[in-house]
C-alpha cells in the first residue's frame, strides 16, 4: 500500500541524507572506518539522487520517481546488511540496520508518480522549451 506523497518523501530524503552523513559523529562510531564511510556514502547517494529526481523537490529532474524508489530499495538493502558485509557488526550495526530498513519501507510505501499538480505543471513547462 503506497500512501507517502512524493513531496514528503523528497523532504525526508534531504533530512535523512544529512542524518546519515552526520550519524557517525551523532551516534559515536566515527572511529570505525568502514561503518563511518558506509553510512556517509549512503547519505551522499541519497542527497544526490534526490537532487536529480523528477519530482516536487528535485532540482535537476532527470531520474524518474520509479527509478528513485528502486534505488532507495537497493540502497536500503545494502545499508541494512553492511555491518555484516563489511565486518563491523561487533562495533556498530543499529544505525545502518535502522537506516536501511527505513529506506526500504519508504521505497515500498511512497507513491510511484509525483502529484497530479506537479505532473501537469511540469509537463506544461516542458512544452514551452
Amino acid at each position: 500500500m503506497r500512501f507517502i506523497p512524493t513531496r514528503f518523501h523528497g523532504v525526508l530524503d534531504y533530512v535523512v541524507g544529512l542524518i546519515f552523513i552526520l550519524a557517525p559523529w551523532l551516534f559515536g562510531f566515527s572511529d570505525v572506518g568502514a561503518a563511518t564511510w558506509t553510512i556517509v556514502a549512503a547519505g551522499i547517494i541519497v542527497l544526490v539522487q534526490t537532487v536529480f529526481t523528477d519530482f516536487e523537490v528535485g532540482l535537476v529532474h532527470k531520474i524518474p520517481m520509479r527509478t528513485h524508489l528502486m534505488l532507495d530499495f537497493v540502497l536500503g538493502l545494502i545499508l541494512a546488511f553492511s555491518p555484516w558485509i563489511f565486518s563491523f557488526d561487533e562495533r556498530v550495526f543499529m544505525p545502518h540496520l535502522v537506516g536501511g530498513v527505513f529506506a526500504i519501507l519508504a521505497s515500498i510505501t511512497t507513491h510511484r508518480v509525483p502529484s497530479h499538480n506537479y505532473t501537469r505543471i511540469h509537463a506544461t513547462q516542458r512544452t514551452k522549451h
